[in-house]
Order: structure tokens, then sequence, then C-alpha cells
């Protein structure tokens, strides 16, 4: 199986556009935690060894990877927090966190390729929604191993401040560990209310 290519960058630099931003979120699925997204502007001529989708990867090569690109392509990471996502709602949230990214480029792009089959509204500048672009775009690749070192460097630290959750092994997802600590530790302000395992837990007793 082969992994991602430059095709869709070629096909927008085709069409007249010069710098094309790849941008992925991480972190829908976890109980707890903000999502992230990240914005990558590769350079053609200094892309890195070994770029895929952040799945498929180590969490050690993800993070070699990710340092390596803060060095040779311009990157933008954002978050939507945990009350942002309880207001708005997750999809809403992880594209207002796409949207931050792609505004905090250094330099703006005049392209976006989206991971997924949606684009974000707020987006003002052209887009291509790509789905399964972590696995088809290189740029949408480097975004999606930014966006996952970062947010689980995140939680990570979260996990020093409320120990007990295990975000520093399940980065937020809702682990049977993660759910047992809920219930005997209770609802912490990082936790998302509007998800129902969480919402479940807060309002069993009332």
């Amino acid at each position: 199986m082969t992994g991602p290519d430059l095709f869709h960058e070629t096909e927008a630099r085709v069409a007249g556009f010069s710098r094309i931003a790849g941008v992925d979120e991480v972190g829908r699925g976890p109980i707890a935690g903000p999502v992230t997204a990240a914005a990558v502007i590769l350079d053609p001529a200094r892309i890195p060894d070994g770029l895929n989708d952040s799945k498929v990867l180590s969490a050690k090569r993800r993070e070699a990877l990710c340092a390596a690109l803060m060095h040779c392509a311009q990157v933008s990471v954002a978050h939507a927090t945990v009350v942002e996502i309880d207001e708005i709602n997750i999809l809403r949230a992880s594209h207002l966190a796409m949207e931050r990214a792609i505004a905090g480029l250094d330099v703006a792009p005049d392209m976006a390729l989206i991971d997924g089959n949606l684009i974000p509204r707020g987006l003002t500048l052209p887009a291509r929604a790509i789905i399964k672009g972590d696995a088809a775009s290189l740029s949408i690749a480097a975004a999606s191993i930014v966006a996952k070192t970062r947010r689980d460097q995140l939680m990570r630290d979260l996990a020093q401040q409320f120990p007990g959750y295990g975000w520093e092994r399940n980065a937020g997802y809702p682990s049977k560990s993660h759910k047992d600590a809920l219930l005997n530790l209770g609802v912490t302000p990082h936790h998302r209310r509007s998800f129902k395992s969480v919402h479940n837990i807060l309002y069993q007793d009332k």
C-alpha cells in the first residue's frame, strides 16, 4: 500500500496556487481535553522522509518528524477548548481549531487541503476537503503528525495536574480505566460534559 504523496498539492500548483496548507485535527473522540488542529505548508525541497498518516506511526517516530517539520516547514497549531466543544459541538469545534491553525500561519496560505469531507464554514480562502487526506496528501499527513504530537503532549501535562485518569496513556479517550476513574474520582474541568459518558456520570444522581 502506498503512502501519501504530493498529487493534490501538485494539482493545486497547476491551478495557480503556491502556498498550500495541509490541515488536520485530532481529538474528536476523547471525553477529555481540547480538540487540536495543525496547518502545515511544506517546502517541496525540504520534505522530511517518512511522512505518513500519524495513526500508522509510532509515538517516537511522530515526535521526531514533528521536530523536523518545525525546522523545515511553516507550522501552526491551535485548539478549541472543552467549553467551546460543549457549547458548539465537537464537529464545529474541530473546524474552529482548523480555522485558527490556518490563521496562525506566519505566511498566509492561498489554498488549504482539509482532512475529511467538510470544509470549515469560517474559511475565507479556497479549500478542498479530502476524505482520508492524512493517508493521501503529504501536507495533511504532516499536519496530522504535528496535531497528534502536540495534543498528546498537552494531555501528558494535564495528567500531571489531574492524576488517576491515565491521560498520559489514553490521551483522554474513553478507555475502561479512564471511565472507571471518572466514576471513582469524578469529573474534572477538562472533561467534555456534552459527551454521553461524562454527562451520565454528572447527572446519575439527579
